[in-house]
């Protein structure tokens, strides 16, 4: 059975179309003509990727974006428009499209979308559904779980690889945002004696509070309400094989307790489970926080962190690293060209010294976007220049989206100066958390919590 795609478009010749040209490659497939009927099916069929339409006259696709990302499990959206809109299509990956395609699309096309889902970094979806027996991820010839770079501790890291892996220690990754953390946990994994068992990424940023212990642990039918099923955690379902628990300093405390008594004990209590399941797992954890900080400010379990820093491992950000910014750029320069199936391309000089003057805040992520946008913009040109990649269109949207962190500050504590990037971030989201985290690029519970500590914000 390949993976499970749900596709909602009430034009029918769309919908059958696309169903059939899935149905084709061994996907699983279900296809449905109203979005309420498909949502309903979500929690039966598990869909790992959903299609949808934007413009329908039940529901809109961007409600259906919407509410699959308040699901607590990871499901990709692609987005199908017969309109072409930039400023839609920038604001729905902003809300967490994973892409968006223009009406009508050879079926080519739209596989190369898929496709790209499915074998992007991580694989989270595939190995997170909830089935008892969740499938392993498929080695890919796409090269995107290569780890690129030649810089000095690059080749360190990759040099202590197949002396890390073959062992069942805990490792913990300290590094930012956008630097390659689950690409470097995969290669760990690949590398070691449980390679043929499942990789389960679990981005603990992500999770709601009320549905962690579940997602880790799991649950069996009537513990709490919605719980209308027994369901493996997290531990459970990579048995024999690696978690990775990715941005671990953001689960609650509470939690963290018994996150510890598992890797102490070697033991999982589903939440209202009388009985305990034997679990081996080799566990990775990230964070890109100070943890000491972290720990002193109570919000991480310094035993927690003992336990599973036994082999540190530090990621140098982009800007570190300079000197992999060209063979990063052609590599992604590379694989998107053959994935768009665009003429070969080569990056001009002036991009390239272009570049290496960025400050690639969002590390190689940033970097990968970047030339990926630049490709999709340069077509079958032969040369990929300043002008592909700068296109003013997206130099606008950039501008619109980064103004609310470009503000003159005045000299004042840090916290002070922490409140008021929150309280401008708020502002320009409405008041909703969520948006400005992301626009902060931190946590929403960092913003909850520095909220609740900060002066004034008592009852009342």
């Amino acid at each position: 059975m390949g993976h499970r795609i749900l596709i909602i478009d009430d034009e029918k010749h769309i919908l059958n179309y696309v169903h059939e040209t899935l149905l084709c490659e061994d996907y699983t497939v279900k296809a449905f003509d109203n979005p309420l009927s498909a949502l309903a099916e979500i929690d039966t069929f598990h869909p790992e990727l959903v299609i949808s339409d934007v413009r329908m006259d039940e529901m809109t696709g961007d409600e259906v974006l919407r509410r699959i990302k308040e699901r607590p499990e990871p499901i990709g959206v692609i987005l199908m428009t017969g309109i072409s809109d930039l400023d839609h299509a920038i604001n729905a990956f902003r809300n967490g499209a994973f892409d968006y395609i223009t009406k009508p699309f050879r079926n080519t096309e739209l596989l190369s979308r898929v496709r790209r889902y499915f074998n992007r970094e991580g694989l989270p979806a595939a190995s997170q559904a909830p089935v008892a027996h969740p499938r392993v991820p498929r080695r890919s010839n796409s090269g995107s779980r290569k780890f690129i770079g030649s810089n000095k501790q690059i080749r360190n890291l990759m040099g202590i690889v197949q002396q890390i892996a073959p062992t069942n220690a805990p490792i913990f990754i300290h590094a930012e945002s956008g630097t390659g953390k689950e690409v470097f946990s995969r290669l760990i994994h690949d590398s070691s004696n449980r390679a043929n068992k499942p990789f389960l990424a679990i981005n603990c940023a992500t999770l709601p509070k009320e549905l962690v212990e579940s997602t880790l642990f799991g649950h069996v039918k009537g513990a709490f309400t919605g719980a209308i099923d027994n369901k493996d955690g997290s531990f459970i379902r990579a048995e024999g094989g690696t978690l990775l628990l990715d941005e671990i300093t953001e689960i609650d405390p509470g939690v963290q307790a018994k996150l510890l008594r598992v890797l102490q004990e070697k033991e999982v209590q589903r939440v209202g489970d009388d009985k305990v399941h034997k679990v081996d797992v080799r566990i990775i954890a990230t964070s890109n926080r100070n943890v000491k900080q972290a720990i002193h400010d109570g919000l991480f379990r310094q035993d927690l962190y003992f336990r599973l820093n036994v082999i540190p491992i530090h990621i140098p950000s982009l800007r570190d690293r300079r000197d992999d910014i060209p063979e990063l750029a052609n590599y992604f320069c590379a694989t998107y060209t053959a994935e768009f199936g665009f003429r070969e391309k080569t990056i001009s000089e002036r991009l390239h010294a272009h570049l290496l003057t960025q400050p690639w805040e969002g590390n190689v992520r940033e970097l990968e976007n970047y030339i990926q946008r630049g490709v999709i913009m340069a077509q079958d040109s032969h040369v990929l220049d300043i002008e592909h990649t700068e296109n003013l269109l997206f130099a606008e949207a950039k501008s619109e989206f980064t103004e609310v962190i470009a503000v003159d500050i005045p000299l004042m504590p840090m916290h002070e100066v922490e409140m008021y990037m929150i309280k401008k971030a708020l502002e320009h989201t409405q008041g909703h958390q969520k948006e400005a985290a992301k626009l902060l690029q931190i946590s929403d519970r960092t913003i909850r919590n520095k909220i609740g500590r900060s002066p004034g914000n008592g009852p009342g």
